[in-house]
């Protein structure tokens, strides 16, 4: 958060995180046929950074995983997110680090589609289409400052579950 601005949320609600995920010796070995599943992509997108706090989106429950879907075998990821109060001015660019952070860490071969959970922002359409729209986002991403802002919450912290 640039210093001096206002918080729109100055005293957000903090939820429990989830417990890290137990490895199986499956999981580890390179041989076996793992598909991704909706808790993976949850753990890629837990701990993002929310933009005006120190907290992650999990933290804010700005996502949880009983609001990701995945469908390995027709290439497809889908992510709901739920902006912590209904006129978030944040709402653009929390979906577009989730998104980056898909694209990132996904094989190219995933359509991955990012949106507001319905009914829980004032502006939800415009801020579906914005991130449904491939050369609004590659453009977003082109501007230094604004990927700078996305990187920042991008970077790994070391809280722990």
């Amino acid at each position: 958060m640039s210093g001096g601005a206002r918080l729109e949320n100055a005293n957000p609600l903090i939820f429990q995180r989830t417990g890290e995920r137990l490895q199986t010796a499956n999981d580890e070995d390179e041989d076996v046929a793992d598909p991704i599943d909706d808790r993976e992509i949850f753990d890629l997108i837990r701990s993002i950074n929310d933009p005006e706090h120190p907290l992650s989106l999990e933290e804010l429950n700005v996502v949880e995983q009983v609001r990701v879907r995945v469908d390995d075998q027709e290439n497809a990821v889908g992510v709901e997110f739920t902006p912590a109060i209904p006129h978030c001015s944040m709402a653009t660019l929390i979906g577009l680090s989730i998104k980056v952070k898909l694209l990132r860490s996904l094989p190219e071969r995933f359509k991955i589609d990012v949106h507001i959970t319905p009914g829980t922002h004032a502006s939800e359409d415009a801020v579906n289409k914005q991130l449904a729209d491939k050369e609004r986002v590659a453009a977003a991403l082109e501007n230094s400052q604004l990927l700078e802002v996305v990187n920042q919450c991008l970077i790994s912290n070391a809280r722990t579950g």
